[in-house]
């Protein structure tokens, strides 16, 4: 049950995380940019649209949740990695409990490269955008 429940927090999380990653923001004319600018509460500034220091203020937003969410996906696929160890150990050589502690154990492991990957995606967008 508890598994279960981890394995749910865990793949909730990464998938939270996940489209974070994949989300762009659209080209479109400098008047669009600066209208959403002034609806977030950002300065406009020039033709390039909002002042560098809030693009780098919201990057250091994104970049602060992405961490935070980073970690808690993070210790909850070590937990499940742990548990299914403990799982695996104490399974006396039951086919369906080795099973399920392999099975938790893939989850996790999986868990924490989408969530390894994630990061490196939101980090990467963030550093080169302009």
């Amino acid at each position: 049950m508890i598994r279960r429940l981890l394995s749910s927090i865990t793949l909730a999380l990464a998938l939270l995380v996940t489209p974070m990653a994949l989300v762009t923001a659209p080209a479109y004319a400098v008047d669009s940019k600066s209208a959403a600018c002034e609806g977030v509460g950002l300065t406009t500034g020039g033709a390039s649209g909002c002042d560098e220091s809030a693009g780098k203020k919201i990057s250091k937003v994104i970049s602060t949740i992405v961490s935070l969410l980073s970690v808690v996906v993070g210790v909850a696929a070590v937990i499940m990695i742990i548990v299914s160890g403990f799982k695996y150990i104490t399974s006396g050589g039951d086919s369906n409990k080795v099973a399920s502690a392999k099975t938790s154990l893939i989850y996790a492991i999986v868990g924490l490269v989408i969530v390894a990957l994630a990061q490196f995606i939101v980090h990467f967008v963030l550093n080169n955008v302009k």
